[in-house]
């Protein structure tokens, strides 16, 4: 995928825009390529086989969470099928203005945790009866984290007795939980790069291909991932969900560190959140507390 596919992908397709400017957009996603069109559009195409169904997906989950979250979402003008060489479906949405949150230095930890908070209530309280499931088309997300129940036990042996012992009663806490209450929406994805900040504010959230509906608890991981200590505070109580969903986003924190391996762009972000969850936990004799935000 590069600047001639997608100009020839555009003029196949859509040549009222055959005439704008093609530039990549740096940094790049891992599900993702998106390229500016001209000043005021982005062209995005799936990496992948198994990302391509999310470009239906946003097609018609973005108009509804739109129309009820403060903050922007991507829209989309067009969807593109495959063509000049590029073998899955596309789309062109509008170029939203910002900075993405891993790229911002000295952003207020405290007012971003609630802004971030304010806008997961929004989303939560979204109309969840057509949204799609929770399932294979969010990579799991939205469902309960012992979903990758696996990939954590096979990775808790290569860590040191100390560390080992820790992780595996942050991994048992999780599991003791669940989600009892109708499903919600999710972003799926609610990373530092995936949250854009104009004024140092919080103006939109990108990139919800794994969106859906049912468990909370896997976008909360972002307060060990985007946020400071305030930050943590913060979010923690503008989001207002229960000791049980910080519980199993302790646990999606952990599997996603633990298999973010060394060769990958994100393992120094995941070793960073990994510090930070493990900072947020005392222990007592066989337990693990549950995690107290400082004031």
């Amino acid at each position: 995928m590069d600047q001639a596919m997608v100009r020839a992908l555009v003029a196949e397709q859509f040549p009222q825009w055959a005439d704008r400017s093609v530039t990549p957009v740096e940094p790049q996603g891992n599900d993702n390529r998106t390229f500016r069109l001209g000043d005021d559009l982005a062209v995005r195409l799936p990496a992948a086989p198994g990302y391509a169904d999310a470009v239906a997906k946003e097609a018609r989950a973005l108009p509804l969470l739109a129309r009820h979250l403060a903050v922007a979402v991507p829209e989309v003008v067009a969807v593109g099928r495959p063509g000049a060489g590029y073998p899955h479906p596309w789309s062109v949405r509008r170029w939203l203005p910002g900075v993405v949150l891993d790229a911002v230095a000295g952003a207020d930890g405290e007012q971003l945790g609630a802004d971030l908070g304010r806008t997961l209530r929004e989303l939560h309280a979204v109309p969840a009866e057509d949204g799609p499931a929770a399932g294979a088309h969010s990579c799991g997300r939205g469902l309960h984290p012992g979903t990758y129940d696996a990939e954590v036990r096979a990775a808790l042996p290569a860590l040191d007795h100390d560390l080992r012992r820790r992780c595996a009663a942050i991994w048992d806490d999780a599991l003791t939980t669940s989600w009892d209450r109708d499903p919600v929406w999710f972003h799926g994805d609610l990373a530092p790069g995936n949250l854009l900040l104009v004024d140092g504010r919080l103006s939109a959230v990108i990139d919800l291909g794994t969106c859906g509906t049912g468990d909370p608890a896997c976008d909360l991981v972002i307060a060990w991932t985007g946020l400071d200590d305030a930050g943590r505070a913060a979010f923690r109580d503008a989001v207002a969900l229960d000791d049980g969903c910080w519980a199993r986003a302790r646990g999606w924190a952990l599997w996603k560190a633990l298999v973010t391996g060394p060769a990958s762009p994100l393992h120094a972000q995941q070793q960073r959140a990994l510090a930070r969850l493990l900072a947020g936990l005392s222990e007592a004799p066989g337990t693990m507390t549950a995690w107290t935000p400082p004031r």
